[in-house]
């Protein structure tokens, strides 16, 4: 996930990005935001139905009770490989694992109170890293100053980052571009800190 050295300098990020803005801003982290065993159960009981179909095109006869137990012994066999954590999350669809990381993430905006600041200037910078999925979300106070497109910028940026092993770097790049638009969109008027600034670590 993130050393201690990226975890300190996200939170002194946030920290100075908030003295310029009445903004709240909160980092999500999440390893992952589905273990996806269910599909990769899925993928190895379809491939061992379909060993009954092929069997008879084998050079050898194959019994009932033969054929039932090579089944069961593929099942198992493909069920255990396909727990191997790089080749699940290839068996995923990508909308699947964006609607799972989608769902955590505004899960995640509710539990951490961001619905509920002064102004509703509350923002989710929410990043699952198996998935390669980040989203910002904003709340109603900074989403009508603030187009989808801006934020969407500074997504893929950081999708980028993610893919090349660099999510430290784009976390703090991600929160320092953010702050020059909430700086604009709700420059600072009080000195406040109402949601906590150091990084939240999902397991």
């Amino acid at each position: 996930m993130l050393n201690s050295e990226y975890r300190r300098k996200v939170a002194e990020t946030i920290r100075e990005v908030e003295t310029r803005t009445d903004a709240e801003v909160v980092t999500v982290l999440a390893r992952e935001a589905d273990n996806y065993l269910y599909i990769s159960t899925l993928w190895a009981a379809f491939l061992a139905l379909l060993l009954a179909p092929l069997m008879q095109f084998l050079p050898w006869w194959i019994e009932y009770e033969q054929a039932f137990t090579l089944q069961w012994i593929l099942f198992i066999t493909l069920a255990v490989l396909f727990r191997w954590r790089p080749l699940t999350m290839r068996l995923v669809p990508r909308k699947v694992k964006y609607w799972r990381a989608a769902n955590l993430a505004r899960r995640e905006f509710l539990e951490q109170e961001l619905h509920s600041t002064r102004g509703r200037l509350g923002l989710l910078i929410f990043v699952s890293q198996a998935e390669h999925y980040v989203e910002i979300l904003a709340d109603r106070g900074l989403a009508e100053q603030i187009t989808d497109e801006s934020w969407q910028e500074i997504v893929e940026h950081f999708v980028r980052e993610i893919k090349r092993g660099k999510t430290g770097e784009a976390f703090v790049h991600c929160i320092g571009k953010c702050g020059e638009l909430l700086e604009e969109a709700a420059p600072v008027s009080e000195i406040k800190n109402e949601l906590p600034n150091h990084l939240i670590i999902l397991n």
